[in-house]
């Protein structure tokens, strides 16, 4: 039991990363229909210029909120100028085409220009076990569900309770009755690419410790993600944190009870089981969509 219990914490810590990854799948897809298949390789990408400042001497904090503005410009401004907006009127094909090769060619640049080794990375976090109970637990996994955890809920009260919160939700139910309104739609629309950016970064921040800056680090990062996505609800970001969790604590127990060949295949076991039995997901709405 004592066992179990310290796979499942674990598997808390690490499913709330995927669940900030999975997040901004989701709210992309509310608030422009974009689905982006970059978004493992868009946590990569902070990792890298997070210990590039780290490296000049920047302290890990710093370091993470001058990534955050780095992350806004490039991941969110520069990708919605650059990426969606000229292929959203072409419909979802072309934008998931475009991204597929992004994360391509991110993952190749970066390999190419800089180093195909692992880096260590510094943790948020003290190395320090707890003993709970008989439960063994890191600060680190402690930490990290805590803050993933914060960043989504955080997330959920902004959009649901403050003013640019609801004219963001207005534009991701219906863009015409929002303009209608005089919400300035394509000023919501970039706050979302915004907010992505910084989920992502800060998923970077509390997976890379562990995982280690990669070139292809982001990869199974982003389908699992995106598996957590569609198991929680692609139209709920309250589902984005419970696929994430389901998807984390799966693979832990899977690696350590059944074989850890298996860890990676668990996701896609799940994702294929909500698929045919709930289509829509877990805390998903069946619902008709209005772009």
């Amino acid at each position: 039991m004592t066992d179990f219990l310290q796979l499942f914490l674990s598997g808390l810590a690490t499913g709330g990363i995927y669940a900030l990854a999975a997040l901004g799948f989701t709210l992309l897809w509310q608030a422009s229909g974009t689905i982006n298949f970059a978004q493992g390789e868009f946590v990569m990408l902070p990792a890298f210029v997070m210990l590039a400042f780290v490296s000049f001497g920047a302290p890990l904090l710093l370091s993470f909120a001058l990534t955050c503005v780095v992350a806004v410009v490039v991941l969110g401004w520069a990708f919605k100028r650059g990426v969606v907006d000229p292929l959203l009127k072409f419909g979802l094909m072309p934008i998931v085409v475009a991204t597929i090769g992004l994360a391509i060619a991110m993952r190749s640049g970066l390999r190419a220009g800089f180093s195909a080794e692992a880096h260590p990375f510094p943790s948020l976090f003290a190395d320090k076990l707890f003993n709970v109970a008989g439960v063994t637990v890191t600060l680190a996994d402690i930490g990290t569900l805590a803050f993933a955890l914060l960043l989504v809920l955080a997330t959920q009260a902004f959009l649901a309770r403050t003013v640019t919160g609801r004219a963001m939700q207005a534009v991701a139910q219906n863009t015409e009755s929002a303009t209608v309104l005089g919400i300035n739609v394509p000023r919501m629309v970039f706050y979302t690419f915004a907010i992505n950016a910084v989920l992502a970064t800060a998923a970077a921040l509390l997976v890379t410790p562990t995982y280690l800056a990669k070139f292809d680090m982001g990869e199974s990062l982003g389908t699992k993600a995106f598996f957590a996505a569609i198991i929680g609800g692609f139209n709920n970001t309250r589902g984005a944190l419970l696929g994430g969790l389901i998807v984390g604590v799966a693979e832990n127990l899977a690696a350590a009870y059944i074989s850890p060949t298996y860890k990676d295949a668990v996701a896609l076991v799940i994702f294929m089981l909500v698929i045919l039995f709930k289509p829509q997901g877990l805390l998903g709405k069946k619902e008709e969509r209005k772009v």
